[in-house]
């Protein structure tokens, strides 16, 4: 049977079948299976109809647990209900999945499989989430590319309908979820014509329904569980012949030979492999490549993973094989083996067969598999001796269970054409290289394959994208190391002598979009660079993408130059249709955002073809030599040690070099902080640059500043005369001292988002070229190490005077131009060497978290924030946890002090240290001060007091703490809403600051409870018609909660109030700050962020105000409205969002009708909050 053939993605493939059978979706958003529900979504909103007729009725729940539960009930209420979900999402369902199979409700849950977080969050590929629901009933159909998902995610569907029993339909997150094919796609039809309807009718009546009622969730003794328990085992004893049923269906129609065990290889193997998931695609091509050689090597695919058919799996194990090698992709910390090595030994054994059976693991949390690992495998089995247990594609210096992986031959398609570009998250390469990919695929009769390699960070991390075309099928579900064609897509990876050219072929090409004359290339390549492009005949290219994009008005948007220049070099389709095909793409892509943006890009489509520069390269770059040596890191030495081990390695993308050994420290994942100073990454092309003659010194740019990249400094005369010849002086000192000011900009940390120029009253800030001001980074190193900070300027009563105080967040890995990281480096000036921070998962810990790169530091005592996440739901309550533990040890130690205070014995010195401290207890600031005294006069005293040994040996905890939990309105309003609701209700003294962006920013911007109306977001494909969550109001009617709601570029004095009266506040606090965000699409980009706050506030889009309850217990109003009433335009002001504007291109008449719902609910809120404030005014 033909099919259509489309280019898509796993997630798509899931999602495109899954619509079929699904009347109702539960869902919730997570990394990597957000996109599966986000397409169901639009899918849903433009009217597509499933097999039964309907649109899928799509509900977004405030947490797994909670869709879980909505699936749960729909099927009970008898629709066909699907959810889709990985890693901790499917963790939050188990219990609900249990009850699920224990009534036989046919639903298939969709898995893009990930790690499940232990010693460190990962949101990549492994089995570990769908392996910890092998116990809970729901049977487990495994698939390995996007073809695979395709077909047989309609097995998993038409099993569980005909079966009872319900599924997890899983593939590996990011490999198979994210990866890009060529697939033949089901026409709806033939799915409803092998769906069982006699099934589905039975499903339906056996529903509750008050018609015909029936009791279903009863509660049971011990006189009946069990049996009644057992009574389920014919059904699960069906499932395996009812799925080689619809396998064997889909193979008449398709003629493919899907089985529950398929076996590839040499008939008479004596080495096999068994293993499921994106593996078995690379063990395919090394089996080719082996048996071509001779050898007599196989794979046993396991598809059905549960119900596990024992019979079936020894069936397709060839005879002659004595030698079998189980790969999972999971750990298990004191297993005696992991589990799908478990169920072969108890598979084998149960059948009566004998091998030889050893256990590997691989590939967790994405680490690729290549094929130099299977070859290691086949190599390692045929050894008398080989490892019991081993690991792959690491280097175990530890435990010595890696095995050695040697250079491997290219086992992928003969006449494979294989590309890599390097970019930067956020400039676009990874959206342009999925459209290139879909061009070649849709528009040839060419196979394709891309898939996208990312660090942990936010816009501004490496991104590599691996791209394969060819005539022939593609598998190599792996990173491309041997590429035709490698583009450099960010000149400071150039610089920093990132490996790029390295994983050219001999006679590739190599592109670099850079805005330096060949001679200026020349200067800044390294030898190493120069030797391997002359010793390989490596064709080198530039491109000045970026001043192209400048021109037209893309600003540092150049994917779409540098698709353009791609194409010209990769000949794959004659030159004009190339360029048409761009310019559809680009039609369609951003059309949401308006023609103009439109227009530009066409005009960047046509301007890249043609700038392309041959580079001559020079005979002599075949012996060229480096003149300077790398400086070595300066610190403490765990730090340096740290950093240089891991952080170096990994910035550099050669992370898959460290050994085990380099982790011993961190085994409990415990890092330093202050990494992140160590990396100046220098991604930036423009940098602001400052003019000391007309400086306000005001401070504004350096409060705004999201990376802390921008400083002001008071140096005295020793200081101002020691600095750098090039630094520079305000020509007056600063007001009321003689303390010279200057202003530092750390150019290699700068990220040139151009926020402070947007905020400085007299435009003394320009951006200019990041290389120009290269020199500044010595002035910027030179006042961090060496000026001190001066207490008589740098203290927390102005917005002046706070930023004279060391930031204790610096060069985070979030978004250029980040409001959330503005309000946290706040709020480390103010209290950062006393804090503990509680971070729910989301952006503020993935830029507040990265492994051993640490953007928290250490003032010069070592002071600085305790961090730490938990989980996303929990964080609330984590947060909670940290108060109470470090309280509980405090409380004791404050006895301590009581017990020496009474003393007689002690002098009057000691009384008076231990009196400061006991009548400043609750006070953070002089606590700190009197902590430090007392214990330097408990120093002084040679006793063997309890009291005293108890105080010193546990002196960190004596001083009182200010503890925070930061998060997304994510998790602050939906997940973890409960926690916090809690948490606060609890009276205790924690702060908890939300950064509100009214989307799941971090997975890719899905509707929260925060989202307001009208707003599009994935998940309210048609625009949100509910209005945002009134958090605040909430809070504020405990009556004894302190609650604010601030926006920094509205009204900074107002954001600075409201973090020192929320902090000084002796019970619990709540500070919701807006925060504009890339998932805005704000015109003029994230630039703008700080003017959008400002304009959101005076349209009345959003309010400021405070709640203090100490104001009431004085008889004072405690409600204060510090916004004034709107006076501009609320609609301009949304309509300058593409997060709205786009509605107004895909339905005018709904973004009318919810436009203006939103402006009324607006005009509402303010006179609310006007009420309100008449309200505490009269009840004072």
């Amino acid at each position: 049977m033909a099919r259509k053939k489309k280019t898509m993605d796993g997630n798509n493939a899931a999602a495109y079948v899954s619509y079929a059978f699904t009347e109702v979706a539960g869902i919730y958003p997570i990394t990597p299976s957000s996109p599966m529900a986000d397409y169901v979504d639009q899918w849903s909103a433009q009217g597509v109809k499933n097999i039964f007729g309907t649109t899928v009725k799509v509900e977004e729940m405030q947490s797994e647990a909670g869709a879980a539960g909505t699936v749960h009930g729909s099927l009970n209420a008898g629709a066909l209900t699907t959810t889709y979900t990985a890693s901790q999402g499917l963790l939050l369902m188990i219990p609900n999945m249990y009850k699920i199979a224990g009534e036989l409700l046919p639903t298939v849950f969709h898995v893009s499989a990930r790690c499940v977080a232990s010693h460190a969050l990962n949101i990549f590929g492994d089995h570990s989430d769908v392996y910890a629901c092998r116990q809970t009933g729901f049977a487990m159909l495994a698939e390995t590319n996007p073809q695979e998902v395709m077909d047989l995610a309609a097995v998993a569907h038409l099993a569980a309908i005909e079966s009872r029993v319900p599924f997890i339909n899983f593939f590996d997150g990011f490999r198979t979820s994210h990866e890009i094919q060529k697939i033949q796609v089901w026409d709806y039809a033939d799915l409803k014509e092998m769906c069982n309807m006699d099934a589905v009718k039975a499903f339906r009546e056996r529903a509750l329904n008050p018609e015909h009622p029936t009791m279903r969730g009863s509660h049971e003794n011990d006189d009946t569980f069990f049996q009644h328990r057992e009574a389920c085992n014919k059904y699960y004893d069906a499932v395996p012949a009812i799925v080689e049923t619809y396998m064997n269906k889909v193979n008449e129609k398709l003629g493919t030979d899907y089985k529950l065990f398929n076996y590839y290889g040499a008939a008479d193997a004596d080495r096999v492999i068994i293993a499921m998931g994106s593996i078995c695609d690379v063990a395919e091509e090394v089996i080719d490549y082996l048996n071509a050689k001779g050898e007599k090597v196989g794979l046993v695919k396991v598809r059905l993973y549960r119900p596990f058919s024992a019979e079936k799996l020894v069936e397709a194990i060839p005879a002659t094989a004595k030698n079998i090698a189980v790969l999972d992709r999971t750990k298990e910390p004191g297993s005696i083996g992991e589990p799908l090595y478990l169920d072969v030994i108890a598979a084998l054994n149960e059948q009566g067969r004998t091998a030889n059976v050893i256990a590997g693991r691989y590939g967790l949390g994405s680490k690729d598999t290549p094929p130099a690992s299977i070859f290691a495998v086949y190599e390692e089995l045929a050894k008398a001796d080989a490892k019991r247990k081993f690991t792959l594609g690491i280097h175990d210096d530890l435990t010595y269970l890696s095995l050695e992986e040697k250079p491997s031959p290219n086992t992928a398609a003969e006449g494979t054409i294989e590309c890599k570009f390097w970019g930067l998250g956020g400039d676009g390469t990874v959206g342009a290289n999925k459209d290139s990919i879909k061009i070649i695929g849709d528009h040839t009769d060419k196979y394709v394959q891309a898939y996208f390699q990312y660090d942990s960070k936010k816009t501004g991390g490496i991104t590599v994208s691996h791209l394969r075309f060819g005539d022939q099928p593609i598998k190599s579900p792996y990173y491309i190391n041997k590429a035709d064609f490698v583009a450099c897509h960010n000149p400071s990876y150039i610089m920093k002598g990132y490996k790029m050219v390295n994983d050219v072929k001999p006679g590739g090409k190599f592109l670099i979009n850079c805005q330096w004359t060949p001679e200026e290339l020349e200067k800044h390549l390294n030898a190493e660079t120069k030797q391997y492009i002359a010793k390989n005949n490596i064709q080198l290219y530039t491109v000045n993408a970026i001043d192209i994009a400048a021109k037209i008005g893309l600003g540092k948007r150049t994917s779409t130059v540098l698709q353009s220049a791609f194409f010209a070099l990769a000949n794959v389709l004659p030159s004009e249709d190339a360029i048409n095909y761009m310019k559809e793409k680009a039609t369609m892509k951003f059309s949401k955002k308006g023609q103009d943006i439109v227009d530009m890009n066409h005009k960047a489509i046509d301007a890249g073809k043609d700038a392309l520069v041959k580079i001559d390269v020079p005979a002599a770059w075949a012996t060229a030599v480096d003149t300077a040596a790398p400086e070595a890191s300066k610190g403490p030495a765990k730090l340096v040690k740290m950093v240089d081990e891991i952080m170096k390695p990994a910035g550099k993308m050669d992370g898959y070099s460290i050994p085990c050994s380099a982790f011993a420290d961190h085994v409990d994942g415990t890092f330093e902080q202050g990494a992140s100073a160590y990396e100046k990454r220098g991604v930036a092309v423009m940098v602001p640059t400052w003019n000391a003659e007309t400086c306000a010194k005001c401070n504004k740019c350096a409060f705004v500043c999201p990376h802390a990249t921008i400083r002001p400094f008071a140096m005295n005369a020793e200081e101002a005369a020691a600095a750098p010849a090039n630094t520079k002086k305000a020509p007056k000192p600063i007001v009321k001292t003689d303390y010279t000011y200057t202003l530092a900009i750390s150019p290699m940390d700068c990220m040139g988002c151009g926020v402070c120029i947007g905020v400085c009253p007299t435009k003394s800030l320009t951006m200019v070229p990041r290389e120009g001001e290269e020199d500044q980074q010595a002035v910027f190193d030179y006042c961090v190490a060496k000026v001190s900070e001066k207490p008589e300027v740098a203290t927390d009563a102005t917005v002046i005077s706070s930023q004279y105080k060391q930031p204790l967040l610096e060069f985070s890995g979030s978004c250029a131009g980040c409001a959330e990281t503005s309000y946290a480096r706040l709020i480390t000036q103010l209290f950062g060497d006393r804090m503990y921070i509680s971070n729910a998962t989301g952006c503020s810990s993935i830029w507040g978290g990265p492994a051993a790169t640490s953007p928290y530091t250490v003032n010069k005592d070592g002071f600085g924030p305790a961090w730490a996440n938990s989980l996303f739901e929990d964080n609330a309550e984590h947060g909670l946890g940290m108060y109470l533990g470090q309280r509980a040890i405090r409380e004791r130690l404050i006895n301590d002090v009581k017990t020496i205070a009474g003393s007689e014995k002690v002098s009057d010195a000691v009384k008076a240290a231990c009196e400061q401290y006991l009548n400043t207890l609750e006070d953070g600031k002089e606590n700190a001060a009197a902590t430090k005294a007392l214990v330097a006069e408990l120093e002084k005293i040679d006793c063997d007091c309890e009291a005293r040994a108890d105080i010193l040996a546990n002196k960190s905890y004596l001083s009182k703490k200010s503890v925070w939990i930061f998060g997304g309105d994510g998790w602050a309003y939906d997940i973890g809403f409960g926690g916090v609701d809690h948490v606060l209700a609890t009276g205790e003294d924690v702060n908890i600051m939300v950064f509100d962006t009214e989307v799941y920013s971090n997975t890719g911007g899905q509707a929260s409870k925060s989202s307001n109306i009208g707003q599009v977001a994935q998940f309210a494909a048609a625009g949100k018609a509910i209005a945002k969550k009134r958090l605040a109001d909430i809070a504020m009617s405990y009556g004894y909660i302190y609650v604010a709601q601030i926006a920094m570029g509205a009204d900074m004095n107002q954001t600075l109030k409201a973090i020192k009266e929320a902090e000084s506040y002796h019970g619990p606090s709540l500070i919701i700050g807006y925060a504009p965000c890339e998932m805005h699409s704000i015109k003029g980009g994230m630039t703008n962020c700080q003017a959008e706050m400002k304009k959101a506030v005076d349209c009345g889009y959003w309010n400021n105000f405070r709640y203090d309850p100490r104001l009431a217990a004085e008889g004072k109003n405690p409600f204060m409205l510090d916004s004034k009433a709107p006076t501009t335009s609320y609609r301009d002001f949304i309509m300058n969002e593409a997060r709205y504007s786009s509605l107004t291109r895909s339905n005018p008449e709904r973004a009318d009708q919810l436009f203006a719902k939103a402006e009324d609910t607006a005009k509402d809120r303010y006179d609310y909050l006007s009420h309100l404030a008449e309200f505490y005014g009269e009840v004072k």
